[in-house]
């Protein structure tokens, strides 16, 4: 089954570190850019459909032995606003229960206008520019 490519924003409006709420073939999306890597997530926490796009930014806190923590992979994870529940933004996975609790995640790419042009994709929210960088999410 082919997956139908929107194209949802203009790579340089999100910053490493930002995030932008968008929405493609009906759906809400939440798009992260992760230090030049986008990722995006359906834009509703499992739990109790919080908006994840207005979740806080957090890191993964690790420990050899009691007492002692370290924070790694910082701003990685989206913390639900409405229960604090987290999600590896690379995945969609639970922090708590990989296994089982995922919000649904999308493939997500930066394409040159140029390249796009021709591909009869669809721009939701704005006009596209040939000669700009887009974020692409097929679903």
């Amino acid at each position: 089954m082919s997956k139908t490519r929107y194209v949802v924003a203009r790579a340089g409006d999100i910053g490493p570190g930002g995030r932008k709420l968008v929405e493609a073939g009906g759906r809400q999306i939440a798009l992260f850019n992760l230090n030049g890597e986008f990722f995006a997530l359906a834009d509703k926490c499992p739990h109790e459909s919080g908006s994840l796009s207005k979740g806080k930014l957090a890191g993964l806190p690790e420990s050899d032995e009691p007492g002692q923590y370290r924070l790694s992979r910082p701003g990685e994870f989206i913390r639900c606003p409405w229960h604090g529940w987290e999600f590896d933004i690379r995945t969609g996975r639970s922090h708590c229960d990989p296994q089982t609790v995922r919000t649904r995640s999308y493939d997500a790419c930066v394409a040159h206008g140029q390249a796009l042009a021709g591909e009869g994709l669809r721009a939701e929210t704005f006009e596209v520019q040939l000669e700009d960088d887009y974020v692409v999410i097929s679903i």
